[in-house]
């Protein structure tokens, strides 16, 4: 036989998880609000301004896949903008594409000098060589 003691045992952690339950519900509501209480505060500047802060950040030295990482801290897409940021920078800068193209065929070329016996090295210099030439008649 059942004692009625587990009987109201049993209830208050049915009570308990119940009380848990609805807790839950109530955190899971509070961060819904919040998620979109900070989509409200996206930020829409016009396209001139949006230019001028890739142009200030691009200006610190920032490549432009780091800018657009800070401009979606900022709150601000790229992508609700006419012109990618690549094209921005191409503008006034060297293409970004161009640039980090060159970099990477330098430390290649840094690393093949030292290492001659590396055959992969030798390939990948040849090949992004190759990529850079490309890319210099693309944007030409």
């Amino acid at each position: 036989m059942v004692k009625r003691s587990e009987i109201i045992e049993k209830n208050e952690d049915i009570e308990k998880n119940l009380e848990k339950k609805k807790k839950s519900k109530i955190l899971k509501n509070k961060k819904v609000k919040e998620f979109e209480s900070k989509e409200e505060k996206k930020i829409k500047i016009s396209q001139d301004e949006y230019e001028k802060k890739i142009l200030e950040l691009a200006d610190k030295g920032l490549t432009s896949e780091k800018i657009g990482e800070e401009l979606r801290k900022q709150n601000i897409h790229p992508k609700e903008y006419e012109k990618k940021i690549s094209k921005i920078l191409g503008e006034k800068y060297i293409n970004p594409d161009l640039k980090n193209v060159e970099n990477k065929l330098e430390r290649i070329k840094t690393h093949f000098e030292k290492n001659k016996q590396d055959k992969r090295a030798m390939r990948e210099k040849d090949r992004i060589f190759a990529q850079l030439r490309k890319l210099k008649k693309y944007f030409k």
